[in-house]
C-alpha cells in the first residue's frame, strides 16, 4: 500500500490574510502603547521652545540676543546659545502667539520624523520582502515613542529639521555626487554647531569636494547673518561660544556625553581636562575610522549613525535630545539580523544573527525607557556613588561606546536611496 503523500506546510503565501492580520495586530498594539509613555512621562510645556520665543522677543524689542537670561530650578540660569544664523530663522516666529509657533513646530516636527523614518525603514523593508506600510506602521510609531523623540516634541526642539538636513546629505546627495552634496550638512552646522562632525567625517572619507561645500555654506549662512547682526555676531563667535556654563550643569544626568560621564564622578569640581581630550582623541579618531569605512564599502547609513554617535560623545554637552542616532543604529543592526545566515559561517553566523537582533531589542528598550523621563535625579550637585547608578545614569554613553565597535558595517548593501537597483542578494556583514 503506498505511503500518505506528504502534508504541505502552512507557509505565509499559503495564509496572506492571516499573515496580514498578524502585521495588522503588531501595528495596532504598538501605535496603542505610544500614548501611555507620553502621559506616564513629565511634560516640559515646550520650554525650550518658549525661551526661544522669549529670546525672539527680546531681541526684537532692541537689547542684545545673548544678554536673554531665564532662571530655571535644575540648570539656575539658562540663556539663547545658538549661532547668530538660528536666531535669524526663528526671530519671524516672535510676532505670533505662542500656541501658533507651538501648533507649527509640532506639525513639522511630526511630518520630518516620518519622512526620515521613512527613508530609513523602505530600504530595509524592500531588502527583506515586508509590506513597505507595515514597516512605516511599526517604525513611526516606535520612534516616537524614544526618549529622544519626547524630549525634542515636548521641549519644543529643532533637532528633526537638523536630521532632516543631513541624512537628506548622507542618504541622498553624497552617495550621488550630487551638485548639493554637502548644503544639508552646512546650513545643520551653521544652525548650531554638534553637525560639523559630519564636515569631519566627509573629509575623512576622503568626499572632498561634499566637505569643501559644507564647510563653504555654513561659512556663508555665518557671514550673511554677521552682515545682519554683526554685534550680536562678534559676540557669539569671541565670546559667548566659549562659555560652557551657559548651556547647562554638565553633570546633570540630562547630559549624555563622555564629559558628563566624567563630570558625575568629580562634580562639583570639573573632571581632569587633559584625560577627556585623550579620550575624545581616541573615540573620535577609532569612530571616524569606522565611519569612513562604512561609506566606502557603500553603507551610508551605519556611517552616518557612527559619526552622529562620535560627535555626541565627544561633545561637552549632549542632551538626551540630541541622541537621535541611536534610531538609525536600531535600523543598522536589525537589518543586518534579518539577513538570511552564510551557509559557511554554520553556528557561528547564526549566533551572530540572534546577537544582533538581541543587541537590537535592548537598545530599543533602553532608548524608549531613556534616562531622565522616569528618574528624578534631583536638582543639587551628586556624585555617581554606586555600580548601579553609573549604569542607570550612563545608558546612552555605554549604548554608544558599545555601537562604535559592534556596529554592522553591511559591505555591498546598496540602498534604494541612491538611485540604484536594489539587489536580491542579501548584503555581507562585517
Amino acid at each position: 500500500m503506498p505511503a500518505d503523500p506528504p502534508v504541505p506546510s502552512a507557509t505565509d503565501e499559503d495564509d496572506p490574510g492571516g499573515r496580514t492580520a498578524r502585521l495588522v495586530a503588531a501595528m495596532v498594539v504598538i501605535i496603542a502603547l505610544v500614548p501611555l509613555l507620553y502621559l506616564l512621562d513629565t511634560p516640559h510645556n515646550f520650554f525650550d521652545l518658549k525661551i526661544y520665543m522669549s529670546a525672539m522677543q527680546w531681541w526684537a524689542e532692541g537689547h542684545p540676543l545673548y544678554d536673554y537670561v531665564q532662571g530655571d530650578r535644575v540648570q539656575g540660569e539658562l540663556f539663547f546659545t545658538y549661532p547668530p544664523f538660528a536666531a535669524l530663522l526663528l526671530r519671524p516666529f516672535a510676532g505670533l502667539r505662542i500656541g501658533v509657533t507651538v501648533t507649527l513646530f509640532t506639525i513639522l516636527t511630526v511630518i520630518a520624523l516620518v519622512v526620515t523614518t521613512w527613508w530609513l525603514v523602505k530600504p530595509v523593508a524592500a531588502r527583506h520582502r515586508l509590506p513597505w506600510w507595515f514597516a512605516v506602521g511599526i517604525a513611526v510609531p516606535l520612534v516616537l515613542a524614544v526618549e529622544s523623540t519626547r524630549e525634542t516634541l515636548s521641549f519644543g526642539q529643532i533637532n528633526m529639521l537638523l536630521v532632516t538636513l543631513i541624512l537628506a546629505d548622507l542618504l541622498f546627495a553624497v552617495p550621488r555626487k550630487s551638485r548639493w552634496s554637502g548644503v544639508g550638512i552646512g546650513l545643520a552646522t551653521a544652525l548650531k554647531l554638534y553637525p560639523g562632525i559630519f564636515i569631519v567625517y566627509l573629509l575623512a572619507a576622503r568626499r572632498w569636494r561634499a566637505a569643501l561645500v559644507a564647510s563653504a555654506t555654513a561659512a556663508g549662512a555665518t557671514l550673511l547673518a554677521a552682515a545682519i547682526a554683526p554685534g550680536d555676531s562678534w559676540r557669539f563667535w569671541t565670546h559667548e561660544l566659549w562659555l560652557t556654563d551657559r548651556v547647562g550643569r554638565p553633570d546633570y544626568t540630562g547630559n549624555q556625553s563622555l564629559f558628563g560621564l566624567l563630570s558625575r564622578f568629580t562634580t562639583p569640581g570639573k573632571p581632569n581636562q587633559a584625560l577627556w581630550l585623550l579620550l575624545v582623541v581616541i573615540i573620535a579618531g577609532y569612530g571616524l575610522w569606522r565611519a569612513a569605512r562604512a561609506m566606502r564599502a557603500g553603507d551610508h547609513l551605519a556611517g552616518l549613525t557612527l559619526t552622529g554617535l562620535v560627535g555626541a560623545l565627544v561633545s561637552p554637552i549632549t542632551w538626551t535630545h540630541h541622541a537621535y542616532w541611536f534610531i538609525p543604529a536600531v535600523v543598522v543592526l536589525v537589518d543586518a539580523g534579518l539577513r538570511r545566515p552564510d551557509p559557511a559561517a554554520g553556528a557561528a553566523g547564526r549566533r551572530r544573527r540572534v546577537g544582533l537582533l538581541t543587541f537590537a531589542v535592548l537598545l530599543t528598550a533602553g532608548i524608549i525607557y531613556g534616562v531622565v523621563s522616569y528618574h528624578d535625579w534631583g536638582d543639587a550637585f551628586d556624585r555617581t556613588n554606586s555600580p548601579g547608578e553609573f549604569l542607570l545614569r550612563n545608558v546612552y554613553v555605554l549604548f554608544a561606546l558599545l555601537l562604535l565597535v559592534l556596529l554592522p558595517i553591511r559591505a555591498g548593501s546598496t540602498e534604494p536611496s541612491t538611485g540604484t537597483n536594489t539587489p536580491r542578494r542579501e548584503p555581507s556583514v562585517r
